[in-house]
């Protein structure tokens, strides 16, 4: 039992490091290390082409599919003053670059540092963590709609303090705004910011708490001469001249918790995160399907900008059943890109609601088998759910589920 709980301790603060996407596998000073994860999957769709947030779309005449999710291959190194990290996606659509960064700091203040290069965005909580430690297979669709692959280019400002300090963490980043491999389009730079805390030794370090809070300050450039404010029965069109290059601000505000406690029967955990603000998209149509009309730009828009009063959360509850290996997963998020139009209001005519305005929520449960520290094997179902409207396309809900088999390993 002592030798378990000396491994524990010797291996938490790794893990710790390998769960978050924003550092090097360590920071114990080291030579080349490669660390790494591969998902592999079959999925099954309730039915063909379906536009989908669980790996992405399926193709037309298809519902259902072997892939690769992630192939992810990290590189780091680690010395006194400095770290670099390198981190690639291989799936069957290719090889792409996920994250090359580089880290300094001081040994005096080690809690400090300066974040340069191509880094997670850090908002929130499940933004950061790493898709090969979480218990979900996707994050919630919200977060993948406002933040795409969650990178972006810029420089990060980190706080996080040792000692009496230690549960504190602060991040402030200037980003380009346009994400993960994509030159920025304008000259305008993003802001985000992070506070964060986490207590590991209350209740007889038998419960663990975390919670925070981010921000979100940046704007996208409009096009056109015209573009559309939400009101209480769809959307206000404003036409000038002086609107063609005009900022629409893009603003986020959010809020997290998680909760784990160890108790007899198994780890038991609840996760949630919040977020609202304003989201500028495009009205959505035979290029762009509804759910990505209010998807964040990797490129500048060229069509009217609607900027949308949003909100989303999700609430992620996993229980360990006793020393089994396995861990029963329940899962419910919302997405609803414009919370000042509903139902069959969205798609009546001359409010200019269209496809980008409908709100959507998932159910998920499913479990996870640990084989080993490196295998796992998760299978998930995922009931979708879009509200119904007056337009064509959302008269009723959609047959989109999706059922999820996936085997992972990590090293």
């Amino acid at each position: 039992m002592k030798k378990a709980l000396l491994l524990l301790a010797l291996i938490g603060p790794v893990v710790a490091l390998a769960q978050n996407n924003n550092a090097p596998s360590s920071y114990d000073p080291h030579d080349i290390k490669i660390t790494g994860y591969l998902q592999t999957q079959f999925q099954k769709a309730q039915s063909p082409g379906i536009t989908s947030f669980s790996g992405g779309d399926f193709s037309k005449n298809s519902d259902n599919r072997f892939m690769i999710r992630r192939g992810r291959l990290k590189i780091d190194r680690v010395d006194t003053y400095s770290s670099i990290v390198f981190q690639l996606d291989a799936t069957q659509d290719g090889v792409q670059l996920m994250d090359a960064f580089i880290q300094l700091r001081h040994p005096s203040q080690k809690g400090l540092s300066l974040t340069a290069g191509l880094f997670n965005r850090p908002f929130g909580y499940s933004i950061v963590y790493s898709s090969g430690y979480r218990d979900f297979p996707e994050r919630a669709r919200v977060f993948q709609t406002l933040m795409p692959r969650e990178r972006d280019l810029g420089g990060m400002v980190s706080y996080h303090p040792s000692g009496k300090a230690k549960f504190l963490n602060l991040d402030l980043a200037l980003v380009n705004g346009s994400g993960h491999s994509a030159k920025d389009y304008d000259s305008k730079k993003d802001l985000i910011g992070n506070l964060a805390f986490k207590f590991d030794s209350l209740a007889d370090k038998k419960l663990h708490l975390g919670f925070g809070g981010s921000f979100y300050k940046g704007s996208v450039r409009n096009d056109t001469k015209t573009y559309y404010t939400p009101n209480s029965n769809g959307y206000t069109a404003h036409t000038s001249d002086e609107n063609e290059g005009k900022a629409i601000g893009r603003n986020y505000y959010g809020a997290n918790l998680q909760v784990e406690f160890d108790n007899s029967f198994g780890k038991s955990s609840f996760k949630t995160e919040y977020v609202a603000g304003d989201q500028p998209g495009v009205a959505g149509g035979v290029d762009i399907k509804g759910p990505y009309a209010s998807r964040s730009f990797t490129t500048q828009p060229t069509t009217d900008l609607y900027q949308r009063k949003f909100n989303g959360y999700y609430l992620w509850f996993t229980q360990e059943i006793a020393k089994t290996g396995i861990t029963a997963l329940i899962a419910y998020d919302v997405y609803d890109p414009n919370t000042k139009a509903s139902g069959m209001t969205i798609g009546m005519p001359d409010n200019f609601t269209a496809d980008g305005d409908v709100k959507f929520s998932t159910l998920g449960y499913g479990l996870a088998y640990q084989i080993n520290n490196r295998i796992k094997l998760t299978v998930y179902n995922e009931h979708v759910t879009n509200e119904t409207t007056s337009l064509p396309n959302f008269s009723a809900d959609l047959k989109d589920n999706v059922f999820t088999t996936r085997l992972l390993y990590r090293w």
